[in-house]
């Protein structure tokens, strides 16, 4: 992605790129961790990129007790 970011980071400004509404809660018992979590707040997706990762995760079978079938 070129992004200069974690995956951990990527994941986090996904989830802030969703909704105002909608906030991570990401714990951790390491300072470098936390560390590296707040550097998700400087990460910007662009809307292509958003769109290329929900089209990624919209192609994950999710399956299990947690998610019946409809």
């Amino acid at each position: 992605m070129g992004k200069n970011a974690t995956p951990a980071q990527i994941a986090l400004a996904w989830v802030l790129a969703q909704k105002a509404w909608i906030v991570p809660i990401p714990g951790t018992r390491k300072l470098d961790r936390l560390e590296e979590n707040l550097g998700a707040a400087e990460v910007e997706l662009t809307a292509e990129e958003l769109h290329d990762l929900n089209d990624t995760l919209s192609k994950i079978e999710i399956w299990g007790e947690r998610y019946p079938a409809e």
